[in-house]
């Protein structure tokens, strides 16, 4: 089967439910209303949303973000489909970002179909996990004893969580917590959509902390399958000393074991091994090093993923991009 229509794709999806949440059909529908376009792809049981961009003179890039799905051993028909679709459409390329983590040769899926690495990823190429089958006594033990004092010092000094719908608060803080700490956001009509998408099914929760009646700081936290994505987050200036971010992520933790989830993603560390991290994480604050010193101290895991490939269509276009994103900063957080 060809490219097929949101509902089929979401007929589809159903059968693999703890597939990524980025090739959910709400997600899909997300991007499709803020510049993206989307088509989706099924042959047999191996399928794929596909996101597409345009760039100048009619040209687009597509980019399939953490999948195909299903029978893998399909990719080769799918792919043949995609191509076809993507000739159709002037797509310069397609890039991919698989959707697992600590696969070995995980890449030869599409090394043989022609792909190359690629410099340019979108989402994260490595994360902490942390295991939710375990008790909280037992995740409190593996916790760096830094982050369970920090926990326990904002419930002692008086934080309180909460769960909220407040999309206008949570946008607040995010718009300071950008300017403070010098990295792009979303739109606050982003935020609500996405919100909107997820919560009415139980697969979204905002949490805020607040003081004395002041909102300190805001988490974001969604749940696909057996999996929970902590992807937003976001803290005023005010009342830092009071350690919130601690006492709302544990909740935000809670509230993800209590739902069923078995891991709990932080979403988003350097790529780099674990010797590296631990030796420089003191001494760097750029890019995902400044979130690593408060990742690091969740008692998780590090996992590492195949990193992003692309299939290319028009290498002479595709030279000039990218020389373009290389030159580029990354200015906003692209889920």
């Amino acid at each position: 089967m060809p490219k097929i229509t949101m509902p089929e794709w979401a007929e589809f999806f159903a059968i693999y439910p703890d597939a990524h949440i980025l090739q959910t059909p709400e997600w899909g529908d997300i991007k499709s209303n803020f510049h993206w376009e989307v088509a989706r792809f099924r042959h047999t049981d191996c399928g794929a949303q596909v996101l597409l961009r345009h760039l100048p003179l009619g040209f687009k890039v597509a980019y399939i973000p953490m999948g195909p799905i299903g029978n893998l051993d399909k990719w080769d028909e799918l792919l043949a489909e995609i191509d076809e679709f993507c000739s159709r459409q002037r797509v310069v390329f397609l890039k991919v970002e698989l959707g697992s983590w600590d696969i070995p040769n995980e890449s030869d899926l599409l090394i043989q179909t022609g792909f190359i690495s690629s410099s340019h990823t979108i989402q994260p190429t490595a994360t902490i996990l942390i295991n939710l089958r375990e008790t909280e006594d037992s995740l409190l033990a593996k916790m760096k004893q830094k982050t369970r004092y920090n926990i326990r010092l904002a419930a002692r000094k008086g934080v309180t969580i909460s769960e909220s719908t407040d999309i206008n608060a949570f946008y607040k803080l995010m718009e300071e917590t950008g300017n403070r700490d010098g990295f792009g956001i979303h739109t606050k009509e982003y935020y609500q959509y996405t919100y909107d998408a997820f919560s009415p099914s139980g697969r979204c929760q905002l949490f805020i902390a607040e003081f004395a009646g002041k909102i300190l700081a805001g988490l974001m936290v969604f749940i696909q399958g057996r999996r929970a994505w902590y992807f937003y987050g976001a803290s005023g200036s005010e009342h830092r000393e009071l350690m919130p971010n601690y006492l709302l992520q544990w909740e935000a933790i809670k509230w993800a074991r209590l739902h069923g989830c078995q891991d709990y993603d932080l979403w988003g560390v350097p790529d780099e091994d674990i010797d590296t991290l631990e030796t420089n994480f003191t001494r760097r604050s750029d890019g995902l090093w400044g979130v690593y010193r408060f990742k690091r101290g969740w008692g998780g895991r590090l996992v590492r993923s195949a990193g992003a490939w692309d299939r290319i269509y028009s290498p002479s276009i595709y030279r000039l991009y990218d020389i373009w994103t290389r030159r580029r900063a990354r200015e906003e957080i692209e889920i």
